[in-house]
C-alpha cells in the first residue's frame, strides 16, 4: 500500500496509545505473579487482612490469614470458549488455627493447646484474558470501568445555603451546613441534624478552645458594644457573662463592681465571627456527657442506656475504621485541600473536625471557590480491580462471621481451618458479579473496533453510581476538563446519554483512579520534547497552548509576543515565556472510534456522535478493503484490538495453513493459532487470513495475519465506492440509497453470519432424552443429512424445518392418544412411548452446517468415545508437526556444525552398525543424505574438541525442548480425553454452527463514517445507473438534500480526495484536525485530472442523455451495518398466543405477530373496510372461539362463520366487576319494534 500523509504538525516524543486499563487493574488486585510476602495491602490481600484473624465468642479458637496462592487454570482461554466453560483460577488461602486451654480463673490468660495450619480453597475466580475480557461459561464478557464521584471533601453553596460534604469510600456521609440563621449544623444521616459544637464538645472541645482556633482576640478594660470572646467567671467559679454576650452599659458597670478590670474580646469584625457567635449560642450542650446524650437522641429517638453505647454510636460514624474509611483517595484529597503534609491514617482524626469547620467558615466568607462535581479531578475511575476488591472484601467478611457462628456449636476437637470456612459464600458472590452484575456486560463483537471501544468504556451507572432516571443535564453535559480524557463526541444517542462515555485515544489511569492525559514540555518558551502525563487537578495550574495556533523558529521556540492558550477552563492571551505545556497531538482529545473519522474538523457533532457510534456496528466482509481516505490510526486500532496476528520476535515463516502459522526463532518453534469461522457473540463471523508465505522472513510485530475487518493490517470497516450525490426518479428520497448490481455480483458487501443452535438431551422424570438417528415418524429424506448418532453432517445445505440434531424424549401413559393406548393394548410395549424432539432450522434460515461442538459428561458413550478420539488425534497432529519442525530445525543445525569436521570415532546407528568411519571428512554432500534420526548422535566425537562440546550443547537443547513438548501434549491429551462439567440434569449438549452468505439486499443499512446512514431502497442493473463520460458507472447514488440540514461536508471532502487519491494509486493520509485543506484538495484534483470543482456531467443509464446539472461523484468509504432485512424481515400465519390476553405473543423470537395498533384501526375506518378491521380485531387476534371454529370450516371447505365476542372485552368486563361495577349483557327481544 502507498500512502501520502497529509498531517501539518510535527511530534514530539511518542505516548502509548490506547492502553489496556482493564488488565493492569485486574493484576494488582490479586498480584497474582508477587510471592506472598512482598504482595501490597491492596485489592484481594487487603480485603483478607480486613476479614482476618477472627475470634470464636470464647476466645478458644483464633482463625489467622497467613497468605493466598492464585493456581493454575484447567483451559486455555481458546479451550474455555470451545468447552462453554468458564476461564478462571482457584485461589487458595492459607491459614493457621491456633487452640486455647479454657483459662484456669477469669481473666488470666488462656494456655496455648495446639497449632494447625492448612491451605484451603476459597473460590475460582474468572481470569482475565490477554485482550481484557473474560469467558464466563463460554461466552466473552466485559467488566466496564465506573466513573464515580471521588471521595473527599466538597464545598458547595446551594440555595443560598453554605455547606462542605465529606465522602468516604466506604460510610456514611457527613456533612456541615452554614443555615441562613448563620449556624453551623453537623447533618448525620443525610438528615439528622445536630448544632456543629455540640458535637465538636464531644470530641473534647470547649468554645474557648474553638474561638481561640478560628479568630484573633484581645483583652481590653469592659466597654459598650464590644462582644466577649470567654465566659467571665470569678475566681470561685461563679459566671457574670457568657461568651458571645454583647456589653451593655449595665453590663459593665455590673463587671467593674465585680473588680474583673480586663475581658477577653474578638479583635475582628467579619461574617466569620457573626456564624461563630451564632453557633455557640445554638450550642445547648453543658458537657462532653450531655452533648453525646443529645446526638444520641437525635438519631435514635430514645435516650442512651449509658454514656459508652452513646460515644459508640457517634464516634463510630466518623473515627471507627470497621464503619468508616475515606480510602487512600479520600486522604489524598483530603490532604491536599487542607493542606496536611504525610497523614497516611484511613479515618479521620479529631483535629481535622476543626479544620474543616475552619475551612468552612471562610468558605462562607468567599475567600475559597466552590468545588465543581463534574470537574474530573472530583470524579475517578473505578476499574475491574477495585470493584473486584469491594466483592471479595464483603463476601470475606461474611465468611469470617459465618465461621465465627460455625466455631461456636462445632466439637473444638475437630475444629480446622477447612471445617471453619467450608462456605460457599466468596464463590456464589464471585459468580453473581461476572454472571449478573451491572457492569458485567456480554461483549460486543461486531466487529474488533466495537470490542476495543467496549473495554475502554466509562459509565457513570451500576453500583454506587447515578440512575438515568435520575441523572441530570450537568452530568451528562461536556465539561472542560474532558480535553484529553474523554471523548467529547463518542456516546450513546437514547437515555444514556452522557452517563456512558469511551476513554480519549491516549489517556491512562493514575495510582489514585484519576484519568492522565500527555502534553509537551516547554520551558522559556522552547518546546522541550519531554512528555508529563498530567490529571485534571495538576492540569489547573498550567498555561497550555495548541501547537496548531503557534509559529515555532528552527530552535522550536515560539515565535510572537502573546499566543493563546487555555488556563482552567478559559482561553486566554499570554506571553509565550509563561506556557507550560503544549497539547500532544490533535487526535488526543477523542476517543479511537471518533479519531477513524476523517475530516471530523467539518461535522456537525451530532452527526460525528453517529459516525462514531456506527463504525461499531459495520459487519466484517469478506472482501474488506482499507479507506482510500484514512486518518493514520487504522493500523494501531487494529493491532490493539487484536484483529491481526503480529510476531513477538523476529524469524522465519517455517509453516502456513489456514489454521496456523509456525515460526523459526532463536528460542525455538513459536505457533501461531488462527481462529476460522468463529461466531463473534453478535453471530458476525471471526476469521483470520495468513498474509506471509513459509520461508519468509518477519521481523518483530511484523503483521503475519489479517483478522476479521482488517486488510493488510489496517482496520477496515467497509468498501470504497464510487457514489454520485444526485436525486434518482425517487428512489433515494429520504435517505434512501440506490446500489448498482455489480455490487452483489463482486461480493462487495457480502459478509458471513454465523448461527448457533443449541439442544441438550436431559434426565428426565421418565428416563433420559436420546441423541439419534431413529426419530419416530421421519421419513428418508429427513435422515439424509444425518450421521449415525443423528448429528447433521458438516457441509450440509440446511433449509427452514430440517433436522439439525435427532433428540428423542420419553413419553408418559397420560401423553398418549387413544389410538396409541389402543395400539400398545394390543401390540404391548411394542408400541413407541418417545416423542419426537428433533433440534430443527427456525423459519426463514437457509445455510451451510460448518461446525459441531459436542459436550458429553459420560466419556464411556458411543458419541463421547468418537469426540474425545477427534479432540485428541487434532492434538497430536498439531504436536507431530512442531516435532517434526523441531527435529528440522536441529538437523540443519547439525550439518551446518559438522560440514568440514573430522570424525574422531565412527558413527553408529541406534542398532548397533557402522555408518561412517573413524577419521572420516564430513562434506556437505555427505552430511544432506545422512540419515540423523537413525543414529546415535551423542556418542559422535570430533576431532575438534570445541566443536564437540557444541555439539553436545545443541543436542541437550533439542532434548529438553522436545521433553518440555511431550510434557504439553501429555497435558493437553489429558484434558482432551476428561468429560466435560455440565449443568445438573444434562448429559450431552450440542451446539450446531450454520454460516450464511449475507448479499446486500434491499432494506439493509449503509452507512458511511460522517454519521451519513441509509436504507438500501433499490438495486438497479448496471446499465440503468448513471454513468460517467468515460462510461463508468457509478455505484451508489445518494440524495443531494441529506448533505445541508445534517452539516457533516466532511463526507463530501472524503468523497472528493477519495477520487483523487484512487486515480493517483495511493491512500490519503489525513488526521483528525490536521488533514488536506481545500487547496491541497484542488491540487491533487489537479494532479489527477479531475475537476476542480469535484462535480462532472453524469448520462442517465437508461436513456443515455446528460442530467441538467453537474454532480458530485467520487469514493466514499461505506460500511455495511448489523441491522441487515434477513434478521429482521418476518411472517406469521398462526403461532403461539399469551396465556391470559389470548392475543398473538410479539416479536420475531416468539414468532409473534405485528400489533395492530389504534392508529392501524383509523387507517381502516378511514377506508370503510368492516369486514377485514373486525376480522383483525377478533379471530386474527383474542376471540378463541372465533378462530377454532374459522379453523374448523376452512378444513371442511364451508363458509367462515360470524366472529363471536374478543376474550379481551372479557378481561375488561372482569376488571369492572373487580371495581363493583356487574356489567350485565341485554338480549334483545326478537319481536321489539325497530
Amino acid at each position: 500500500m502507498k500512502f501520502k500523509d497529509f498531517s501539518k504538525l510535527p511530534r514530539y516524543g511518542t505516548a502509548e496509545a490506547m492502553k489496556n486499563i482493564q488488565i493492569g487493574s485486574f493484576e494488582e488486585c490479586l498480584q497474582t505473579d508477587v510471592v506472598p510476602e512482598k504482595r501490597k495491602l491492596i485489592g484481594l490481600e487487603a480485603a483478607f487482612d480486613e476479614a482476618f484473624p477472627i475470634e470464636d465468642i470464647h476466645s478458644h479458637l483464633r482463625l489467622e490469614y497467613l497468605g493466598y496462592e492464585v493456581g493454575p487454570s484447567l483451559y486455555t482461554p481458546e479451550e474455555a470458549i470451545e468447552r462453554g466453560a468458564t476461564y478462571s483460577r482457584p485461589v487458595n488461602g492459607f491459614f493457621r488455627l491456633t487452640r486455647f486451654f479454657e483459662p484456669e480463673e477469669k481473666g488470666a490468660e488462656p494456655r496455648l493447646k495446639d497449632v494447625i495450619g492448612q491451605k484451603v480453597y476459597i473460590c475460582d475466580v474468572p481470569y482475565i484474558t490477554s485482550g481484557g475480557s473474560f469467558i464466563i461459561h463460554g461466552v466473552e464478557r466485559v467488566v466496564i470501568s465506573q466513573l464515580q464521584r471521588s471521595p473527599g471533601i466538597y464545598f458547595s453553596l446551594m440555595k443560598g445555603a453554605y455547606s462542605t460534604l465529606i465522602v468516604p469510600e466506604r460510610g456514611a456521609w457527613f456533612q456541615i451546613d452554614v443555615g441562613n440563621n448563620n449556624v453551623l449544623t453537623a447533618v448525620f444521616e443525610r438528615r439528622r441534624k445536630v448544632p456543629l459544637f455540640t458535637f465538636l464538645r464531644t470530641l473534647g472541645y470547649t468554645p474557648e478552645d474553638l474561638v481561640d482556633e478560628f479568630v484573633r482576640t484581645r483583652e481590653t478594660a469592659p466597654k459598650e458594644g464590644v462582644v466577649l470572646a470567654a465566659t467571665v467567671k470569678t475566681p470561685d467559679g461563679v459566671t457574670l457573662a457568657d461568651l458571645g454576650d454583647e456589653l451593655t452599659a449595665e453590663l459593665c458597670g455590673f463587671l467593674r463592681e465585680r473588680r474583673i478590670s480586663k475581658v477577653k474580646v474578638f479583635d475582628e469584625d467579619r461574617y466569620g465571627v457573626r456564624v461563630l457567635i451564632d453557633s455557640i449560642r445554638a450550642d445547648k450542650s453543658t458537657s462532653e456527657d450531655d452533648a453525646l446524650r443529645r446526638i444520641y437522641y437525635k438519631l435514635r429517638s430514645v435516650m442512651p442506656s449509658t454514656i459508652d453505647l452513646a460515644k459508640r454510636l457517634v464516634f463510630g460514624m466518623l473515627f471507627d475504621h470497621r464503619r468508616f474509611s475515606l480510602g487512600r483517595v479520600g486522604r489524598h484529597k483530603l490532604n491536599a485541600k487542607l493542606g496536611f503534609k504525610k497523614r497516611k491514617d484511613l479515618i479521620l482524626r479529631k483535629d481535622e473536625m476543626l479544620a474543616i469547620s475552619k475551612r468552612l467558615i471562610e468558605f462562607a466568607e468567599r475567600r475559597h471557590p466552590s468545588d465543581d462535581m463534574d470537574h474530573l479531578s472530583n470524579r475517578r475511575v473505578k476499574g475491574i480491580g477495585e470493584q473486584l476488591y469491594n466483592v471479595f472484601r464483603q463476601s470475606l467478611l461474611q465468611l469470617g462471621q459465618n465461621s465465627k457462628e460455625r466455631a461456636s456449636f462445632i466439637d473444638e476437637e475437630k475444629a480446622t481451618p477447612l471445617e471453619l470456612l467450608n462456605s460457599p459464600v466468596v464463590s456464589n458472590s464471585v459468580t453473581r458479579f461476572f454472571t449478573t452484575g451491572t457492569v458485567s456486560q456480554f461483549m460486543e463483537q461486531v466487529n474488533p473496533l466495537a470490542e476495543l471501544t467496549h473495554k475502554r468504556r466509562l459509565t457513570a451507572l451500576g453500583p454506587g453510581g447515578l440512575t438515568k432516571e435520575t441523572a441530570g443535564f450537568e452530568v451528562r453535559d461536556v465539561h472542560y476538563s474532558h480535553f484529553g480524557r474523554i471523548c467529547p463526541i463518542e456516546t450513546p444517542e437514547g437515555q444514556n446519554i452522557g452517563l456512558i462515555t469511551s476513554l480519549a485515544y491516549y489517556s491512562k489511569i493514575d495510582a489514585y483512579g484519576f484519568i492522565k492525559t500527555p502534553y509537551v514540555k516547554v520551558e522559556n518558551g522552547r518546546i522541550t520534547g519531554k512528555i508529563d502525563y498530567l490529571n485534571a487537578e495538576a492540569e489547573e495550574e498550567f498555561s497550555i497552548a495548541p501547537p496548531d495556533e503557534l509559529e515555532f523558529d528552527s530552535e522550536r521556540r515560539i515565535k510572537g509576543k502573546e499566543v493563546p492558550a487555555r488556563l482552567r477552563g478559559e482561553v486566554v492571551m499570554v506571553p509565550p515565556e509563561k506556557i507550560d505545556y503544549v497539547t500532544f497531538s490533535p487526535r488526543q482529545i477523542f476517543s479511537p472510534s471518533t479519531s477513524l473519522i476523517p475530516f471530523l474538523e467539518h461535522d456537525d457533532g451530532d452527526r460525528a456522535l453517529m459516525g462514531s457510534n456506527m463504525q461499531r456496528q459495520a459487519v466484517p466482509l469478506i472482501r474488506p478493503e482499507a479507506p482510500y481516505v484514512m486518518t493514520g490510526v487504522e493500523e494501531t486500532v487494529a493491532r490493539k484490538a487484536e484483529s491481526v496476528v503480529a510476531t513477538d520476535e523476529p524469524g522465519r515463516v517455517a509453516y502456513v495453513d489456514a489454521k496456523r502459522i509456525l515460526l523459526e526463532t532463536k528460542q525455538g518453534i513459536r505457533e501461531y493459532r488462527l481462529r476460522n469461522f468463529q461466531k463473534s457473540n453478535q453471530y458476525t463471523c471471526i476469521h483470520y487470513r495468513p498474509i506471509v508465505k513459509p520461508g519468509e522472513r518477519v521481523k518483530r510485530g511484523q503483521v503475519m495475519a489479517d483478522g476479521p475487518s482488517t486488510c493488510q493490517g489496517h482496520l477496515s470497516l467497509g468498501r470504497n465506492i464510487l457514489v454520485a450525490f444526485m436525486p434518482l426518479w425517487g428512489y433515494n428520497y429520504e435517505d434512501a440509497i440506490v446500489v448498482s448490481e455489480r455490487i452483489l455480483v463482486e461480493d462487495e458487501f457480502t459478509s458471513i453470519q454465523v448461527l448457533e443452535y443449541e439442544v441438550q438431551a436431559r434426565e428426565t422424570r421418565l428416563g433420559p432424552e436420546e441423541i439419534t438417528r431413529d426419530i419416530p415418524g421421519a421419513s428418508e429424506s429427513d435422515l439424509v443429512d444425518l450421521d449415525e448418532f443423528g448429528i447433521v453432517r458438516i457441509g450440509a445445505e440446511v433449509k427452514p424445518d430440517d433436522i439439525l440434531a435427532g433428540r428423542i424424549t420419553p413419553r408418559g401413559d397420560t401423553e398418549l392418544t387413544p389410538e396409541e393406548r389402543l395400539l400398545r393394548a394390543i401390540f404391548g410395549e411394542k408400541a413407541t412411548n418417545v416423542r419426537d424432539t428433533s433440534l430443527r432450522v427456525e423459519p426463514g434460515v437457509f445455510g451451510t452446517v460448518i461446525g459441531c461442538r459436542i459436550l458429553t459428561r459420560n466419556t464411556q458413550d458411543p458419541l463421547a468415545r468418537r469426540v474425545i478420539e477427534e479432540r485428541r488425534r487434532s492434538v497430536e497432529r498439531r504436536f507431530d508437526d512442531r516435532r517434526e519442525l523441531l527435529l528440522a530445525q536441529r538437523d540443519t543445525e547439525l550439518r551446518r556444525l559438522l560440514s568440514g569436521q573430522k570424525l574422531a570415532a565412527a558413527v553408529l546407528s541406534k542398532r548397533g552398525k557402522e555408518i561412517l568411519a573413524k577419521g572420516e571428512v564430513l562434506t556437505d554432500s555427505l552430511l544432506e543424505d545422512l540419515p540423523f534420526d537413525k543414529l546415535k548422535l551423542a556418542k559422535i566425537q570430533l576431532t575438534d574438541k570445541k566443536k564437540t562440546a557444541k555439539l553436545s550443547e545443541l543436542l541437550q537443547r533439542t532434548a529438553k525442548v522436545l521433553s518440555e513438548l511431550e510434557d504439553e501434549l501429555r497435558s493437553q491429551l489429558e484434558n482432551a480425553s476428561r468429560g466435560d462439567d455440565l449443568p445438573h440434569g444434562v448429559l450431552k449438549s450440542l451446539k450446531i454452527y450454520i454460516a450464511q452468505k449475507r448479499n446486500l439486499s434491499v432494506g439493509d443499512k449503509l452507512s458511511g463514517r460522517h454519521g451519513n446512514k441509509g436504507v438500501v431502497s433499490k438495486i438497479l442493473p448496471v446499465e440503468d445507473m448513471p454513468y460517467l463520460s468515460d462510461g463508468t458507472p457509478v455505484d451508489m447514488v445518494l440524495n443531494t438534500l441529506s448533505v445541508p440540514s445534517r452539516m457533516n461536508i466532511g463526507q463530501i471532502l472524503e468523497t472528493i480526495l477519495g477520487y483523487a487519491a484512487h486515480r493517483l494509486g495511493y491512500n490519503a493520509v489525513c488526521p483528525i484536525f490536521e488533514g488536506a485543506t481545500i487547496e491541497e484538495i484542488k491540487e491533487e484534483l489537479r494532479e489527477a485530472g479531475l475537476p476542480l470543482s469535484g462535480k462532472v456531467r453524469l448520462r442517465d443509464g437508461r436513456t443515455g442523455e446528460e442530467f441538467d446539472g453537474d454532480v458530485t461523484v467520487g469514493y466514499m468509504y461505506m460500511m455495511k451495518l448489523i441491522h441487515m432485512v434477513d434478521d429482521k424481515i418476518h411472517a406469521r400465519s398462526t403461532g403461539t398466543y399469551s396465556l391470559i390476553t389470548q392475543q398473538p405473543l410479539g416479536g420475531k423470537a416468539q414468532f409473534g405477530g405485528q400489533r395492530f395498533g389504534e392508529m392501524e384501526v383509523w387507517a381502516l375506518e378511514a377506508y370503510g373496510a368492516a369486514h377485514t378491521l373486525q376480522e383483525m380485531l377478533t379471530i386474527k387476534s383474542d376471540d378463541v372461539e372465533g378462530r377454532n371454529a374459522l379453523y374448523e370450516a376452512l378444513i371442511k371447505g364451508q363458509n367462515p362463520p360470524p366472529p363471536t365476542m374478543p376474550a379481551s372485552f372479557n378481561v375488561l368486563v372482569k376488571e369492572l366487576r373487580g371495581l363493583g361495577l356487574n356489567l350485565v349483557p341485554l338480549k334483545e327481544k326478537k319481536n321489539a319494534s325497530r
